[in-house]
């Protein structure tokens, strides 16, 4: 596993955790959905480069 993986990931599941906050604090579902899409691409480019 390199470092761009790792980071790559890590950065996915902090924006999963902010995604899990904001919707808790009913903040806009704008907001919200554009978070969790980086937050899926993170992982996704962490993921492919594994």
């Amino acid at each position: 596993m390199n470092k761009g993986a790792t980071l790559f990931i890590l950065l996915g599941l902090f924006l999963a955790g902010g995604v899990y906050s904001f919707w808790k604090q009913k903040m806009s579902k704008s907001i919200v959905a554009v978070m969790a899409i980086g937050a899926v691409m993170a992982l996704a480019a962490g993921l492919l480069r594994l």
